[in-house]
């Protein structure tokens, strides 16, 4: 129910089928952003560039995805074009911006689906709808053709119901990508979070594993990374949307939100690239000596779908993803099986540009983690 926003078939050297985020082009069809206010516009005229190179590796593009209205959002709830059902915990919102992306894949409909990610918008969706997601080094995949043009933080990235689809959907969008082995010992970091003892101890779980090296880490500019992005996002989003408040078409939430938006001033800006320098290097120096940092994706259980369609928000779900947009790392959730019948996700954290060690990574974590996380058993939570 209102996954795809558009449906066709475009490929004919098919090897894999994809679906794509409404505010990425496709050539001939409007790009809505999720938004009333763009319904009416001209169709695209021209493929984006990722959309150009899944097509050239063979695959299969079936139609396009829902998503919170201007991918400003992070429940997933759409007014104008419905909310799509979380697959896998109906209860529980999809989570956004990507939320047709994420439960596309959670269907089974399509083989990767390619969303946008500017302050956890891949990775959110991915760890409520219990799929993989991957935010990629900022700046590695184009973002030319992708709604809105400028972002200092965005980055256009695949998800998937298994890792190796998702490296596949990632090998699709940017050529570069070439998978990588590890025949030794994978040096994890664990980050030290505030997040509900339940999903800490799934995290845990996960990474007891025989051939991983365990240390502590902590990161205490997360916080203030998170602050920071929030405000550039809001900042970054009225210089392109904010005219758009007079239209009386925007959903209630993203009107609030862009005239909040439109209070961000220049000294709010300098401080927030200030703490952007700042947190990137305390990420880099955590990252020395070791394969990557892990920490849960959400720090607590998504809100319930009915609180989100009575106009509940919870900005504070991506408490823990935004830091990475603000820093640039490339990040990736890997959903954590469980008996609580909630969605629970690990989000590893890598070095710039060791996109495809990140990616390995999570494929031999992934494959294990399901016997260890099946030992933390249901109770109250």
């Amino acid at each position: 129910m209102c996954v795809f926003t558009k449906k066709f078939e475009i490929g004919t050297n098919i090897q894999l089928v994809a679906g794509i985020k409404d505010n990425i082009d496709v050539a001939g069809y409007v790009t809505e952003a999720g938004s009333q206010v763009f319904s009416q516009n001209a169709s695209a005229t021209e493929h984006a560039d990722v959309v150009k190179n899944m097509l050239s590796s063979g695959v299969k593009l079936v139609g396009k995805l829902n998503m919170h209205e201007l991918a400003y959002g992070m429940t997933g709830v759409n007014p104008h074009l419905g909310t799509p059902i979380n697959y896998l915990y109906p209860d529980y919102i999809t989570g956004g911006s990507s939320s047709g992306c994420a439960v596309a894949v959670a269907e089974m409909k399509v083989d990767f689906s390619i969303g946008t990610d500017t302050g956890g918008s891949i990775r959110v969706p991915a760890a409520c709808c219990g799929v993989f997601g991957f935010k990629p080094t900022f700046g590695r995949v184009s973002r030319k053709g992708v709604v809105p043009a400028e972002s200092t933080l965005d980055c256009v990235g695949p998800l998937a119901f298994s890792v190796d689809d998702l490296i596949d959907g990632m090998r699709c969008i940017d050529n570069t990508f070439a998978s990588i082995s590890i025949n030794r010992p994978i040096k994890l970091a664990r980050v030290e979070v505030s997040a509900e003892a339940k999903i800490n101890q799934l995290v845990d779980a996960a990474i007891n594993l025989d051939g991983i090296q365990l240390t502590n880490t902590s990161l205490d500019l997360l916080d203030d990374a998170f602050d920071a992005a929030l405000k550039l996002m809001n900042f970054e989003m009225w210089q392109t949307f904010g005219d758009l408040v007079n239209t009386g078409k925007l959903g209630s939430d993203i009107q609030m939100r862009l005239q909040e938006a439109s209070e961000i001033d220049s000294k709010i800006v300098s401080e927030a690239e200030m703490v952007r320098h700042q947190f990137s290097q305390q990420v880099d120096n955590a990252l020395r000596g070791v394969d990557a940092l892990v920490l849960p994706t959400l720090a607590s259980f998504p809100l319930k779908r009915g609180d989100a369609l009575a106009g509940k928000n919870d900005l504070s779900i991506s408490s823990l993803t935004r830091p990475f947009n603000l820093s640039g790392h490339p990040a990736i959730t890997i959903p954590l099986t469980n008996k609580l019948g909630k969605p629970v996700g690990m989000q590893l954290v890598g070095a710039k540009g060791n996109d495809e060690l990140l990616c390995e990574i999570a494929k031999k974590l992934s494959y294990s983690n399901n016997n260890n996380t099946e030992s933390v058993e249901k109770d109250d939570v």
